[in-house]
């Protein structure tokens, strides 16, 4: 039968040993690394550069059409409290998988 505590000792021993070899190897490459340029810390926009992001009201036959939509699917009028417009890059890789999937890269 294997002795499990002697086979946990001498992986362990390994272990140790191989940990104080990278610590040793690492303070080498940390001496010899040049000290690192001091960062200049950019300033922060005024707020007059920045851009103002005024949203848009949505048009009345926009959220007609949303109301109708969402009525057919739930198969009942509901109210819309609040409607947002979203960017997600998953919208955009979706349509670039389907477009690059259309394309016969075999010959």
């Amino acid at each position: 039968m294997v002795d499990v505590k002697t086979d946990v000792t001498e992986a362990l021993n390994e272990l140790r040993a191989e940990l104080r070899t990278l610590s040793e190897r690492l303070a080498r490459l940390e001496a010899a690394r040049p000290p690192a340029p001091p960062v200049a810390l950019a300033k922060a926009p005024t707020p007059a550069l920045i851009p103002q992001v005024v949203p848009e009201p949505i048009p009345e036959e926009i959220l007609l059409v949303i109301s109708a939509a969402v009525a057919a699917f739930l198969g009942e009028r509901v109210p819309i409290r609040q409607v947002r417009l979203i960017s997600s890059p998953g919208w955009a890789l979706q349509g670039r998988v389907v477009i690059q999937g259309s394309h016969n890269l075999t010959r």
